[in-house]
């Protein structure tokens, strides 16, 4: 398979993970080195179209695959998430900033009290498994947030 559909597919199959991994990762003894942290601003924007904006820092370090800062809102039902995209992540060390975005429905969130759970995860290789890409979470956080207007 040629490397491009190849990590498409790595990193499609990872983010699909992440939507119920940092809840797993919260109940956990997984703990994020010092120097790894990800935060979730208080305030979440939601625009009349039902775009969602959820932002914070990070900071990760020794990075052998690509990062990505995922993050998922929830409301009233635990056990009922939405995905709110993914960026690309440098791991140098260095605080950066973090931004996602994503179109829900007009039905699905609503204005208020919600959470955000926010993971910094890695697609390392595998050597053991051919090079394989595998999940490795540097860093997850789990917030409540206000859903405001945009």
């Amino acid at each position: 398979m040629p490397l491009r559909p190849a990590l498409a597919a790595a990193t499609g199959a990872a983010l699909l993970l992440l939507a119920a991994a940092p809840s797993a990762l919260a109940d956990s003894d997984v703990t994020a080195e010092p120097k790894e942290t990800v935060t979730v601003d208080k305030t979440v924007r939601m625009a009349t179209d039902g775009t969602v904006t959820v932002s914070g820092t990070y900071r990760c370090a020794d990075s052998k695959g690509p990062v990505f800062v995922s993050a998922s809102v929830g409301q009233k039902s635990a056990t009922t998430r939405y995905a709110i995209g993914g960026t690309l992540a440098v791991c140098d060390g260095k605080k950066h900033r973090w931004e996602n975005k994503s179109r829900t429905s007009s039905a699905t969130l609503k204005h208020g009290k919600a959470d955000v759970e926010a993971t910094v995860v890695e697609l390392r290789p595998a050597d053991d498994l051919g090079g394989l890409p595998l999940p490795h979470f540097h860093a997850t956080s789990k917030k409540d947030i206000t859903l405001t207007k945009a």
